[in-house]
């Protein structure tokens, strides 16, 4: 099972697997269930997984400064209940 494959969620690269795969589901009615479009299906899922960790990375990133930036102001005295 695929996450969303919208193309706006995804990069260029995984939008041209996603739509070699959906052109190959098209042309292989029956086959699709044989095993004729495994490949394109296993190249699709690594490219989801890379940009899924790609994001991870980068939000995993932007928590730490984020908390960082948090921990800077409580030091300075920041008491964010008189806001």
């Amino acid at each position: 099972m695929h996450p969303d494959l919208s193309p706006h969620l995804h990069s260029d690269k995984c939008n041209a697997l996603i739509d070699q795969l959906h052109s190959c589901h098209e042309e292989n009615k029956l086959m699709k269930f044989m095993g004729a479009c495994n490949d394109i299906d296993r190249a699709v899922l690594k490219c989801l997984k890379a940009e899924r960790l790609q994001r991870r990375a980068n939000n995993i990133a932007q928590a730490e400064e984020n908390r960082k930036k948090i921990h800077a102001k409580l030091k300075e005295g920041y008491d964010w209940r008189k806001e």
